[in-house]
């Protein structure tokens, strides 16, 4: 490893600091680093973004209400090892000592035993300091926007071909986002008469059963609804053809950022208005296997797509508070529902929880597993709620 930096631009209107009610938004792209089309267009974003901040009404309430993070290299050692640019397969796609980021992170599934790599640590303590919302990773090698989960197990329908999140519905949603706003994304042809993806999306099982991706990282332990785009079908295409890939995503790229601001979002406070950091907030009927916990400013992000509600907050000791939200399409006022929650008899601050990096669905398929086959169903429900009580 040579010591790199990995860079981040940040751009907001408060770009050096997280603000109260602001969501956190990123990119990331080019973490196999012979993959490389969404290095470039990543850079053609910041610089329309920014050129465009106060000659354009839309992109000036983004940026006014967003903060929104650009890695264009994740793996700038890969980048550089890719001598001879190929469309399909080069060592570049590996870091420096050889290994695949994509499949370094710990896994929600199955025991990762993978020495996790210095891009990858880095990339990890960035999501544990940062309240990401949203996120994507962006590819090469394919058309088609895959979403969580990558992995799975019987507790996610993995029987059935398919790995269903708790928030499948909004992933769907994120993904057809963007494909339907790219060029030809949406039209689900697929490369070279591969498989064909209708309406250019995919659930990552489905596609190719992976361990230890990034998306489903950002997922369960970052609270970060990540989805990964493939974006050419060609890993390393010429550069003349990089202008037609920056037009092809364009809008599509500014479209998905939007969805940052879908949902609900708010603050937990105590009986003297101070924030309660790590009370778990989420949705009723959608509990996520690591519980979503605020923020150290009490704050909580909810991506849920438009529809009525009942939020939870609970802070440990303490009775639950439930509220009733019917959520509209906020993505065109640049901010979703707030709904804030106030534990009047509460005035301790709530101790720091951090979700274990085991297997989390593993000891939940094991625990459903131990039953008979007809019990299956009620008996997971009856597991799932005990976990998440």
């Amino acid at each position: 490893l040579k010591g790199r930096d990995l860079w981040v631009l940040v751009l907001g209107r408060f770009p050096t600091h997280h603000k109260i009610g602001i969501p956190e938004f990123k990119y990331v792209a080019n973490m196999h680093g012979d993959e490389t089309v969404g290095r470039e267009i990543l850079l053609h974003l910041i610089d329309f973004l920014v050129t465009s901040y106060r000659r354009d009404p839309i992109i000036t309430r983004l940026l006014n209400n967003t903060r929104i993070h650009i890695m264009p290299t994740m793996n700038p050692d890969g980048f550089e090892a890719t001598k001879v640019p190929d469309c399909y397969y080069t060592q570049g796609r590996y870091n420096k000592n050889g290994e695949d980021l994509n499949r370094n992170f710990p896994d929600a599934f199955e025991n990762n035993n993978v020495s996790i790599q210095p891009e990858t640590q880095a990339v990890m303590n960035w999501i544990k300091n940062e309240t990401f919302v949203l996120s994507a990773n962006l590819h090469g090698g394919a058309l088609v926007a895959s979403y969580t989960f990558d992995n799975g197990n019987s507790v996610t329908g993995s029987l059935k071909g398919y790995s269903r999140s708790p928030d499948d519905d909004v992933f769907i949603h994120l993904a057809k986002t963007y494909s339907f706003n790219h060029a030809i994304m949406y039209k689900g042809t697929g490369c070279d008469n591969r498989q064909p993806f209708p309406e250019g999306i995919t659930n990552g099982y489905s596609w190719y059963q992976l361990e230890g991706g990034m998306q489903d990282y950002n997922y369960v332990w970052g609270q970060c609804f990540e989805i990964t785009l493939e974006l050419s079908c060609c890993k390393y295409p010429p550069a003349d053809q990089l202008e037609k890939f920056w037009r092809d995503n364009k809008v599509a790229l500014i479209e998905y950022i939007k969805q940052v601001h879908l949902g609900v979002k708010g603050q937990v406070t105590d009986k003297n208005g101070n924030p309660i950091p790590n009370a778990i907030v989420e949705a009723k009927g959608r509990p996520h296997i690591c519980p979503y916990r605020t923020n150290e400013q009490g704050e909580y992000f909810l991506l849920l797509l438009p529809g009525t509600y009942v939020i939870n907050a609970t802070v440990p000791g303490f009775k639950p508070m439930l509220k009733t939200v019917e959520i509209h399409d906020s993505t065109g006022n640049f901010s979703a529902l707030k709904q804030d929650f106030s534990f009047s008899e509460v005035s301790i601050r709530s101790r720091a929880a951090s979700c274990p990096k085991t297997p989390l669905y593993q000891e939940l398929e094991q625990a459903s597993a131990a039953v008979k086959p007809t019990l299956h169903v009620l008996v997971l429900t009856t597991v799932m709620l005990v976990i998440f009580k």
